[in-house]
């Protein structure tokens, strides 16, 4: 009796265990089944991706990717602007400009004033003074640039822009590079009546090359053909290999060679300007 009765317990607990086998395995094949109907393909996921970094990927503005973000409302390239449209007077694409982009306040009559000028400086100008009125230094002055720019050989242009420098504070000797202010780590300054500019920054705004030679103490800079050498705390100067005598040496300071901006400019073929009450230094080529 016991043998029969073991085994008849044995077939009960290999079918147990059979059964919980079976269970066991038709559920990993459910969760199997729901994990593949769940889960996100690869590609799915990469899409989603995509979709996350497009929608929050910041849109270029007009005024950051047209302007260059200069001056508190990005004025910088105005005259680009002005140039690239070439249907309308200068002013007019200006007053369009400040209406539409920069939500300026215009009266009627100011911009009707400003619709009827036709030179790119004077509409320049005539925005800058709009703006200074209005409180917006910063602003004028960067407009006021984009008129010095229009018309470089336009010393009233230079003036005005002088004048809203000394409202934030800035002044000294300016120096201007066919209407752009070069980098400089010294400003210029006036010796003995010669104003004196940092030569690296006035040959490298004219596209010069310029060499330095320490044991000569001497600087070179050419261009177009044209060889200019002066040797620092040296009134001897050479062009074209002829000698000339500087009423002022070059010199130098902080590290840099600063040298008479008038005799290097004008050795090069530049014109050189000086508008008095701006105390600007006025470089540029007469093409």
């Amino acid at each position: 009796m016991k043998k029969p009765m073991m085994i008849a317990a044995s077939c009960v607990v290999a079918t147990s265990l059979m059964a919980g086998s079976a269970l066991a395995k038709s559920d990993n094949a459910n969760r199997a089944e729901r994990t593949e109907v769940t889960a996100p393909s690869n590609e799915t996921a990469k899409e989603k991706d995509v979709k996350v970094k497009v929608e929050v990927e910041p849109k270029a503005s007009v005024t950051g990717t047209t302007y260059e973000n200069n001056g508190k409302n990005g004025y910088k390239g105005l005259l680009n602007a002005i140039e690239n449209v070439k249907d309308k007077p200068a002013g007019a694409v200006l007053a369009d400009l400040l209406l539409t982009k920069y939500e300026t306040q215009l009266t009627a009559e100011k911009k009707a004033e400003l619709e009827a000028i036709v030179e790119k400086d004077a509409a320049l100008s005539a925005a800058a003074d709009l703006l200074d009125t209005q409180g917006n230094v910063t602003d004028a002055v960067y407009v006021q640039k984009e008129a010095v720019k229009a018309n470089v050989k336009n010393l009233k242009a230079y003036k005005k822009l002088g004048k809203l420098y000394e409202k934030l504070g800035k002044s000294g000797v300016q120096l201007y590079v066919n209407g752009e202010e070069p980098s400089m780590e010294v400003r210029p300054f006036i010796r003995e009546g010669s104003t004196l500019v940092p030569f690296r920054a006035i040959s490298e705004a004219l596209k010069a090359e310029v060499s330095w030679n320490s044991e000569e103490r001497s600087v070179t800079v050419t261009r177009d053909g044209i060889t200019v050498k002066l040797f620092v705390d040296s009134t001897k100067a050479y062009v074209d290999g002829k000698e000339v005598t500087l009423e002022v040496p070059a010199a130098i300071v902080e590290g840099n060679t600063v040298v008479p901006a008038r005799f290097v400019s004008e050795a090069l073929k530049a014109v050189v300007k000086w508008e008095e009450e701006s105390k600007s230094v006025v470089i540029y080529e007469d093409k």
